[in-house]
């Protein structure tokens, strides 16, 4: 009877190690608030403005990449009502399109909506970095999953932005997206 109990006690100490490691170690654990007044004060109607050029890789749940990018942006603010329009060119040689609504509220909090997106995304901009988190449906051809992505931008001394972006499934990760953003040079 002791052994159980003792399979029971570890079993919860493990399960609760792995609680806290996720709330205060991990990738989700950040905050917008680490982040405050750290480099470069991050303003999405500035940086996420014009053309943009993103390149960038998926890794699937092995942590191997899956597939490769090269994606154009261009976004226009009206105040604090912006439009960004997506073209990804993927290394397979299929397309896709997206068009984010953003909206940009006085305290730095963030609406984000898209066609393929569940309800509306929220976030926020602080410091040097965005965060925005949101439920995707993935495309049929893809399997037409709902997952939840946590999406963080880290803006960086030279312009460019560092994408990081992790998806989720019954809280498991199934894919994880690494990404630059830069302003595209206009001649």
């Amino acid at each position: 009877m002791d052994y159980v109990i003792y399979i029971l006690l570890g079993s919860a100490l493990v399960l609760a190690m792995v609680l806290l490691k996720n709330r205060f170690l991990s990738f989700k654990a950040q905050s917008p608030t680490d982040y405050d007044g750290l480099g470069p004060q991050f303003d999405i109607r500035e940086q996420l403005s014009g053309p943009i050029i993103c390149e960038g890789v998926i890794y699937g749940p092995t942590g191997r990449v899956s597939s490769r990018f090269v994606a154009d942006f261009d976004a226009e603010w009206n105040g604090n009502v912006g439009t960004m329009k997506e073209v990804f060119r993927y290394d397979s040689g299929s397309t896709q399109e997206r068009q984010w609504t953003l909206t940009l509220g006085n305290d730095g909090s963030i609406k984000a909506e898209a066609p393929d997106v569940i309800g509306a995304g929220r976030g926020k901009q602080q410091g040097s970095a965005v965060q925005l988190n949101y439920k995707i449906k993935l495309s049929d051809d893809a399997g037409g999953h709902v997952l939840d992505t946590t999406d963080w931008m880290y803006l960086v001394e030279n312009g460019s932005i560092m994408n990081r972006s992790q998806f989720r499934k019954f809280g498991f990760k199934v894919a994880e997206l690494v990404a630059t953003m830069r302003k595209k040079e206009t001649t």
